[in-house]
């Protein structure tokens, strides 16, 4: 191992011991994270996770870091009803949990249990909801030791699990793999377009470091398109049709291997870094180079040019994890018995 992983190592360790002991909420804590630096999908099994909660009946609350989000302090992102903050904010994922979801709360903050407890303070003073939470959501909250989780669920790319198995900087590693063993349930993501034996090797090492947590295979599959209005168009529609895509998110080849999924030809593909603040020349450059192409884009992306002016012709993918029922009987399953 080189020196900068060996420091970043260190530097993990001391900030795990300097966490001291865990915060505990007083409702159950599903926390949906991984082991390495973005693209295993995290916003779409938040969005699902919390959405099967309220179908479950359980009043679920996301917590949420807001990554690259200028809001301070403790902010609430939605109050269960329409985004109370934009993508600037809010972060773009927090700013899309907030509006797929409806009936859950979503709050940022560093300090997640201070962010859970203010969720509880604001329902005590809403006559709508007096009881408060009864399950919170931590989005990407393995690495967040201050606060107490019932239920691990860690996620792993089929498509890339674990790079070249070395931690940052050298590789994409946030943790070693040995740190698989805190995890209570294990999902393989992008199982159906993994190359051919990926997810039995994947399963391998899972198992050689974690015994016990059950193993579910997801996938992320395109929904549908929403327009630039909100209106929504069945993914069939791109069938056979030339594109131009863009995207500035951490996985590019992914959307792109969805979008030829779905039967779109891309006649042109722009990639932008991750979390990418959109200016207008930007869009004005896109719809120079599409022409009278489609234009295609994230859900991720989509909430960061609502301020813009955008073309009527670009559309974003909604893309839906996806996973067997058993999946969420487990979890919440094991919510119950925690």
């Amino acid at each position: 191992m080189g020196l900068f992983s060996v420091l970043y190592g260190l530097g993990l360790s001391c900030k795990r011991f300097l966490s001291g002991n865990p915060e505990k909420l007083p409702a159950p804590v599903i926390s949906i994270g991984n082991l390495t630096l973005g693209g295993t999908g995290k916003t779409p099994a938040v969005i699902a996770v919390a959405r099967e909660a309220k179908k479950r009946g359980r009043n679920a609350c996301i917590l949420t870091r807001g990554y690259k989000g200028k809001a301070k302090d403790i902010s609430f992102v939605s109050r269960g009803g329409q985004p109370l903050l934009g993508p600037v904010e809010a972060g773009d994922e927090a700013c899309l949990m907030a509006e797929t979801l409806r009936g859950v709360t979503i709050v940022k903050g560093k300090d997640r249990f201070r962010a859970g407890i203010a969720a509880i303070d604001n329902a005590r003073l809403a006559i709508v909801n007096l009881h408060g939470p009864t399950l919170f959501v931590l989005d990407d909250g393995f690495q967040h030791w201050k606060l107490h989780r019932d239920v691990d669920v860690i996620l792993v790319d089929g498509t890339n699990p674990f790079g070249n198995n070395k931690l940052f900087p050298e590789g994409i590693l946030r943790e070693p793999l040995a740190e698989m063993k805190r995890g209570h349930i294990m999902v393989i993501t992008k199982a159906d377009i993994a190359e051919k034996g990926a997810v039995t090797e994947i399963t391998r090492t899972i198992r050689k470091y974690n015994q016990e947590a059950p193993i579910f295979n997801a996938s992320h599959r395109p929904s549908g398109l929403v327009g630039a209005s909100g209106n929504l168009r069945e993914i069939n529609s791109l069938h056979g049709r030339n594109i131009y895509a863009f995207s500035g998110i951490a996985n590019p080849a992914h959307f792109q291997a969805t979008l030829t999924s779905a039967g779109a030809r891309i006649a042109a593909i722009r990639k932008f870094r991750d979390h990418h603040h959109y200016k207008q020349k930007d869009i004005d450059d896109i719809k120079k180079e599409a022409q009278d192409l489609d234009i295609i884009t994230t859900e991720k992306d989509m909430v960061k040019l609502k301020e813009l002016n955008i073309p009527e012709n670009l559309s974003a993918l909604r893309i839906e994890f996806s996973i067997d029922n058993d999946f969420y009987d487990t979890l919440f399953n094991l919510i119950d018995d925690s």
